[in-house]
């Protein structure tokens, strides 16, 4: 491929994948467009409820089956989905870039993620045992299976199209139930890619589902009587508010994971080279469109020669940031999702300059643009100081690349700020004193914990944890917690006469 080789061709429709068939939606047909350029490089229906009790009602037949084929045979399905995956690993990844926007070099840091995901559900002989106790009483035994339970429902976002169903997907159809996944209408050409390939496996049809669409979709999936439980990633408002009450007022299991506001805690003693590279990639990677990205750093402390010395050196690397098109491969940083981004981006940063923070680095036009592209989704990086705790810039998500800095007194402070807000998804401290870090490990009360790590992501077998704002449920996506969210624990006490 040339550097700038985009994988979609022409303007193809997206369809929808019912019970191993390509079915093209009866609802309205919308526009899918790179952000880059603006152009529209495919179209996708906005399903109908009809399109979505279709599919589920593939996933529900499909399910006894699938149910009675033993763990090691689903797996096999798995292990060559892996095996596509990878041969289509530079294909996929450009397929994000294009629909996205983001550089090439974090879509292919996203196939990997998902294919993690894919590789640690065919351990699922494993994942899924159960437990045994023998003589609990006399001559009685207990143990305990963990069974499927049906349909699953799978809700994608926008900014990381292909891997975060993965997340859910693969574990949910290794145990033995069928899933009905829906797709950010943004960006639904990762997935239809992935449905591709889970067809050239060989999965039975009705296992694995895609319907393209919007709140329709979302509604049926909530509303359905034979969807036993929902993942769903996106904004807090909606995981808060639409998706986790009314899963429990169906009786469905549910992991809803919300936004973020996360930290970064710059100690005096940090390594500051090795400090900085990785808050550009927290920071301004994905174009901070990441619930993992950091918001604002607090530089802790009263030594104005280490906060001038640690700024300079922010400031310049982050002015250094190429911005363009993301399948060219020396671009740093693509444009914002949509034209609506970035004008609540915009706002977010408006919000901070009257509550008082001031610009160290303007980023709202963006600059050097890298080709001849239109600035219309386009930004630059963001540096903002003299932010404090009450600001909206902080209390609120912005998901963009911005980076506010704040000062505290000292690491309690620190941790106090990290912990009297509302999101609660990721937290880093930078330093090189262990008695700090464990101090912070320990007290900070966020799902996912980085020391010294700008984008604390746990590996595929580690569960994407979350608190406060940022999460609701109990179990949450990813490895053995995520086997355990798609089974149910049936506890057999046996006794022969």
């Amino acid at each position: 491929m040339t550097i700038l080789e985009e994988p979609i061709k022409g303007v193809p429709m997206i369809k929808n994948y019912i019970d191993g068939e390509w079915v093209e939606s009866k609802g309205d047909i919308i526009d899918v467009v790179n952000p880059v350029n603006c152009e529209t490089i495919a179209k996708v229906g906005i399903s109908t409820k009809e399109e979505i009790d279709d599919a589920v009602k593939a996933a529900q037949e499909a399910y006894p089956d699938w149910r009675a084929t033993p763990p090691v045979a689903r797996a096999r399905y798995l292990f060559r989905l892996k095996e596509l995956l990878e041969e289509h690993f530079e294909e996929v990844s450009r397929v994000q870039t294009q629909e996205h926007g983001k550089t090439i070099d974090e879509s292919r840091g996203e196939t990997r993620r998902g294919i993690e995901n894919v590789e640690v559900a065919c351990g699922i002989p494993t994942l899924m045992m159960g437990e045994f106790s023998e003589d609990i009483a006399s001559g009685i035994d207990e143990y305990l299976i963990r069974v499927p339970l049906g349909v699953f429902g799978i809700i994608g976002p926008f900014n990381f199209p292909f891997m975060i169903p993965l997340w859910s997907a693969p574990y949910a159809v290794a145990t033995g139930n069928t899933v009905v996944v829906k797709p950010s209408s943004e960006v639904p050409c990762s997935q239809s890619k992935i449905a591709e390939l889970v067809d050239e496996a060989g999965f039975p049809p009705g296992v694995w589902n895609v319907v393209n669409g919007g709140r329709t979709v979302v509604n049926g999936m909530l509303d359905h009587p034979e969807i036993e439980g929902i993942t769903f990633v996106g904004s807090t408002p909606t995981a808060r508010d639409v998706i986790y009450p009314r899963c429990g007022a169906t009786g469905k299991r549910v992991i809803a994971q919300g936004g973020a506001a996360n930290f970064m805690v710059i100690m005096p003693d940090c390594n500051i080279r090795g400090t900085v590279p990785a808050l550009m990639t927290s920071f301004f990677g994905n174009a901070g469109q990441r619930c993992l990205a950091g918001q604002n750093i607090i530089i802790v402390g009263n030594d104005d020669k280490f906060y001038n010395e640690f700024m300079d050196a922010v400031t310049a690397t982050t002015k250094g940031i190429i911005i363009g098109n993301g399948l060219d491969e020396s671009v740093q940083m693509g444009p914002v999702r949509d034209t609506q981004k970035k004008e609540t981006i915009l706002n977010y940063i408006e919000s901070g300059l009257k509550q008082g923070a001031t610009l160290r680095l303007d980023g709202r036009k963006a600059e050097k643009i890298v080709g001849d592209y239109p600035d219309t989704c386009f930004l630059g990086a963001t540096v903002m100081e003299n932010v404090t705790r009450d600001m909206k810039i902080v209390t609120e998500e912005i998901f963009g690349p911005t980076m506010g800095v704040m000062k505290a007194k000292d690491l309690d402070e620190a941790i106090g700020i990290c912990n009297e807000n509302p999101f609660r998804n990721a937290d880093a401290i930078f330093t090189s004193n262990g008695k700090d870090a464990r101090k912070f490990q320990y007290e900070c009360n966020c799902g996912n914990v980085g020391i010294n790590v700008g984008i604390a992501a746990p590996m595929a077998f580690y569960p994407f944890s979350g608190m406060g704002n940022s999460f609701y449920g109990t179990l949450h996506t990813q490895g053995k917690e995520a086997a355990r969210f798609f089974t149910e624990s049936k506890v057999c006490i046996q006794r022969w006469l």
